[in-house]
């Protein structure tokens, strides 16, 4: 009978007992949680079952994990993930990196000192919607792009967030949602070299984060530039984004899950439903995630892939702090 690998899930919130409950399901894993809030733990074991359990970081680390996903608070991201490669253990961390430029680049040299795979979790690559839009544009059906904007419109997050940290964590709105410069430079394949952002704090809602509003615009010294939209306040939650080229645009609303796709030089507009569950797209970049340490493929999602979305974060922040545009150098 062969040995299961261990896997030990750090953080018992709702994305790590989504990540918990996933891997669960798979017969060649022996998944174990970590969390030094015995609430939450025995919350965790009520919902998946009962697991092997950690409430000492340190003594997890000890007990030699062949891999750890990290899914603690954004501020423990970098040090959990250092001292995790540094036990030997393959790991795959939650967006953002980090919290701070300054403490991503100490996880990449980490990262790049080990023989340890690092992968992180931006699940959005997996979405088949998003992963057609890449195609769309990797193909040059809208020609050369000139615009891209995302929104996202989210209170629901803060309803469902189990620990509240945002509360109490300036910026958190930006690290939740560090998804969209991810995505961006995923999708266009570059970063910009500049970012201007504003916003705000403020609304008679019960629960808030600073800032609960901010807008980003994004320049690339070129004809090409975006904006991300990002507020705490929409409920019903709002989730959109739109590529506009010089041949043809796509609009894809990720509440409804519906593309749109306009084409200039046809004069027509086509629409496409798109049909997944949101579990696949985790249970995919598990997969992603092992084959790496397989020797199968790269990781989806590389340290030096996440640095880039690193990059606008911390000029956003700057920026909103400053009220200026902020350059964005290489890393």
């Amino acid at each position: 009978m062969a040995v299961k690998q261990r896997i030990v899930v750090v953080g018992a919130g709702s994305i790590g007992m989504r990540h918990g409950r996933l891997l669960t399901g798979r017969d060649s894993l022996s998944v174990e949680f970590c969390d030094p809030d015995p609430v939450a733990l025995n919350r965790a074991f009520k919902e998946i079952g009962t697991l092997p359990g950690h409430n000492s970081f340190e003594k997890m680390l000890d007990s030699k994990p062949d891999m750890v996903l990290v899914a603690s608070p954004h501020e423990l991201h970098t040090d959990q993930t250092i001292r995790a490669l540094k036990a030997g253990a393959h790991v795959l961390c939650e967006k953002p990196m980090a919290d701070r430029l300054e403490t991503a680049r100490q996880v990449m040299e980490t990262a790049n000192s080990t023989d340890r795979v690092l992968d992180y979790g931006f699940s959005n690559h997996f979405h088949p919607g998003i992963l057609e839009t890449k195609d769309i544009i990797e193909r040059g059906q809208l020609g050369e792009i000139l615009y891209a904007h995302f929104h996202v419109g989210t209170y629901g997050t803060l309803v469902n967030s189990r620990s509240r940290y945002q509360a109490d964590t300036e910026a958190a709105l930006l690290m939740d949602y560090v998804h969209q410069p991810d995505l961006l430079y995923w999708m266009l394949g570059k970063n910009p070299v500049g970012v201007y952002a504003t916003g705000g704090f403020g609304g008679n809602m019960e629960l808030k984060s600073n800032p609960n509003s901010m807008t980003m615009l994004l320049d690339y010294g070129g004809p090409l530039t975006a904006s991300i939209h990002l507020n705490y306040i929409q409920y019903p939650d709002r989730y959109h984004f739109e590529i506009l080229g010089d041949n043809g645009w796509i609009y894809y609303d990720l509440i409804n899950n519906l593309l749109f796709l306009g084409d200039r030089n046809k004069e027509k507009l086509s629409r496409k439903e798109i049909v997944f569950e949101r579990d696949v797209l985790y249970e995919e970049e598990h997969q992603a995630f092992f084959d790496a340490i397989a020797g199968k493929r790269p990781p989806e999602s590389s340290a030096e892939d996440a640095m880039q979305s690193m990059i606008v974060l911390e000029a956003a922040i700057q920026s909103w702090k400053m009220r200026k545009r902020v350059e964005c150098g290489p890393f």
